[in-house]
């Protein structure tokens, strides 16, 4: 078959763009069958799957601005990207996600993947107007009623869908995820000079969060829990990294809140954000760090912990995630994002424990190892030799 690619995610850093371009790069290695099509409407990137070929539309902006929160994108840039993936020689359609997904008009088996239902549990956290959450409906419909089939990227995820959408379970699947590969136990070493700079050298405990600044992650429950932990004999000289892009937020950021209250008492000179740190410095980081505490309201699949736990890091996460499920009762901490006490108090325990934190770490990489992009791309192309023949032949 030739598999058309909506790749215009493909330069995000993390996010839609890391899960398409690590899926994709492991599914056209292991692939001998099938030909991939990818339609940019930037530069194709020199790192693109060997093979495959690269597609140019021409747009007046490209979709990862234009599909911001505040954002929209033009009808013009819609239609070119709708007519150039409409093409008859195409057998199959994948849209990656949601944000960049354009209807299109012909007989390709289209699948689309929805991460999480976010945006659907918390529009006004995502969206600044109503007409934005309007549209937002509007898309969501449309692509779910095109899709011949719909992925996941956990099981935990699916039963969201399933239980929000009333989807039918048949059209629900999962392919999976996993971190990187960069992300190991590495031998202790110095940090970046910058990340020194900042205050995250020296002695003491070290808590690290990464993510994005969006409402969602429930950073500011994360602020007060660890304020309290300030507080707990011992525990004065612990810090916070809060690792992530403050710049480039695709939702409404609260970095701005954030930042303020970092600077007042007890958390002044405690919490110190980094921004974006690339793989081969959060790495570093990670292996430095004493535990990785993710406290969202909802994720889909919540990979910063799973490349915490690669690095033997422990873990402490919401259980509104499929981290306890994947990661398994032993292999971390889990808290009800809500309980702000309880987040207080698994951090302080996880603090307080050099026992505890070693088996949690051991637990957690081995259940971390479990997961690759090499099996997510099985998954992927177990979908793909599924496809009904009638599609394939139709071109």
């Amino acid at each position: 078959m030739r598999i058309g690619v909506d790749a215009t995610c493909w330069g995000q850093r993390r996010g839609y763009g890391r899960h398409l371009r690590a899926l994709l790069s492991a599914a056209a290695g292991l692939d001998r069958r099938h030909q991939y099509v990818l339609f940019f409407d930037s530069e194709p990137p020199t790192e693109a799957p060997a093979g495959a070929q690269a597609v140019r539309v021409q747009t007046s902006e490209p979709t990862l601005a234009a599909a911001r929160s505040d954002g929209h994108r033009r009808l013009a840039d819609l239609w070119a990207m709708s007519r150039a993936m409409s093409s008859p020689e195409l057998d199959c359609l994948l849209f990656p996600t949601l944000y960049s997904y354009v209807p299109v008009w012909s007989r390709a088996y289209k699948i689309v993947v929805i991460h999480d239902v976010i945006p659907e549990r918390y529009p006004q956290w995502i969206f600044r107007t109503a007409a934005a959450r309007l549209n937002w409906k509007m898309k969501s419909l449309a692509a779910r009623r095109q899709a011949d089939l719909i992925l996941t990227v956990s099981e935990y995820s699916r039963r969201q869908l399933l239980e929000y959408f009333g989807e039918s379970p048949g059209r629900v699947r999962v392919v999976g995820e996993a971190g990187d590969p960069v992300f190991r136990v590495i031998d202790r070493q110095p940090l970046p000079e910058r990340l020194e700079k900042l205050g995250l050298g020296g002695t003491g405990s070290l808590l690290v969060f990464v993510g994005g600044f969006d409402r969602h992650k429930n950073l500011h429950a994360l602020l007060d829990a660890f304020a309290a932990v300030l507080e707990r004999p011992g525990l004065a000289d612990t810090r916070l990294a809060l690792v992530g892009d403050y710049e480039a937020v695709t939702y409404q950021s609260c970095f701005g809140e954030v930042r303020d209250r970092m600077g007042r008492p007890p958390l002044a000179g405690k919490v110190i954000a980094t921004g974006y740190l690339p793989d081969q410095e959060l790495v570093v980081l990670l292996n430095a760090a004493t535990a990785l505490v993710l406290p969202s309201l909802l994720e889909g699949f919540g990979l910063p912990a799973f490349e915490a736990a690669a690095c033997g890091l422990p873990v402490v996460a919401t259980t509104a995630s499929p981290v306890p499920e994947l990661l398994g009762p032993e292999g971390g901490l889990w808290v009800d994002p809500r309980d702000t006490a309880a987040l207080g108090q698994a951090l302080e325990r996880i603090l307080s424990d050099a026992a505890l934190r070693g088996q949690l770490g051991e637990n957690g990489r081995a259940a971390a190892a479990r997961l690759s992009w090499e099996s997510a791309a099985g998954q992927l192309l177990e979908v793909f030799d599924a496809i009904p023949s009638r599609h394939a032949q139709a071109a």
